[in-house]
């Protein structure tokens, strides 16, 4: 790749011409040695799978293997469709898509991992709620993972994107601020904006701590996932309006290293500390395994 940071991201972008989402398809040819459409094609699939996750976890049933979770984004579906969620429809919307596709993952249904298995309900949930609502082509949606990639790539090779490295931060914060700059470019942002709104969402998840009830990624995933979505929406709005991220979106991303690796091996994925270790996280873990 011809870029290493956010900034070197935004600049090449502003110097070619470029949106962030047609310079790393750009780039992802040239690493791959295909042409374009070749590499285009294989992101659409992978959105296709988004949209079959959305769809699989609303009208079939999601009840994990463990029998801990299942059937959320039905309810929160049903009850956006029957009153006036406090959200908003559109945000609840996205919130139930993200439930929706990440029970899929607990159910052990197909999905695409952005940038992990446990967070990703995350852009599908942005993604196709924005498509649904914005009435955008697929092709839109596909050059905006793209950008998501863009971003996840400088994430991943500066600070974590899992969460036995650096908590939840690097996996649920990662997905969160990769979905902002995308929908913030996909609605017209420019990279500067893009990149803004990577801070803003980065700086709302720093510290999230990986904390898995049973060592499975349901609890509490499975939930901060939907919100995830909405903080999503939320920096990428901020950015359209013209906030800033006052510290630099790569200065945050160095901070969410500097937080991971402070981080007690407890909140790391381990399921020895956080909620994993409640009462009742305990009690589950015995019912699961005989043990706590």
């Amino acid at each position: 790749m011809n870029f290493a940071s956010l900034q070197q991201l935004q600049e090449r972008c502003e110097a070619d011409g470029l949106t962030m989402g047609r310079l790393m398809l750009q780039q992802q040819a040239l690493e791959t040695d295909k042409n374009e459409d070749a590499v285009f094609s294989q992101m659409a699939a992978y959105y296709k799978i988004m949209k079959e996750a959305v769809h699989k976890g609303l009208t079939t049933d999601t009840l994990s293997r463990s029998g801990l979770t299942g059937g959320d984004a039905k309810r929160l579906h049903d009850y956006a469709g029957n009153g006036e969620p406090s959200l908003g429809g559109n945000a609840a919307a996205a919130m139930t898509y993200a439930l929706a596709v990440s029970e899929v993952n607990a159910s052990m249904g197909r999905i695409v991992a952005t940038p992990t298995a446990g967070s990703c309900g995350i852009i599908p949930g942005v993604f196709v709620q924005s498509q649904e609502r914005f009435g955008w082509d697929d092709s839109l949606l596909v050059e905006g993972l793209f950008a998501a990639g863009a971003i996840g790539y400088v994430i991943a090779n500066n600070s974590f994107i899992s969460g036995a490295e650096g908590g939840c931060q690097a996996e649920i914060g990662s997905a969160i601020g990769m979905a902002a700059g995308a929908l913030t470019e996909m609605r017209g942002g420019t990279p500067a904006q893009a990149v803004h709104a990577v801070g803003l969402a980065l700086k709302n998840s720093l510290g999230l701590i990986c904390d898995p009830v049973g060592g499975l990624v349901e609890i509490p995933c499975i939930v901060r996932n939907g919100f995830g979505a909405v903080t999503a929406l939320a920096a990428a709005d901020m950015a359209l309006a013209g906030v800033r991220s006052v510290i630099p979106s790569d200065e945050v991303i160095d901070v969410m290293r500097e937080v991971g690796t402070a981080m007690p091996v407890k909140h790391r994925e381990t399921a020895k500390g956080g909620l994993a270790q409640t009462p009742t996280g305990k009690r589950i873990m015995k019912e699961l395994y005989g043990r706590e």
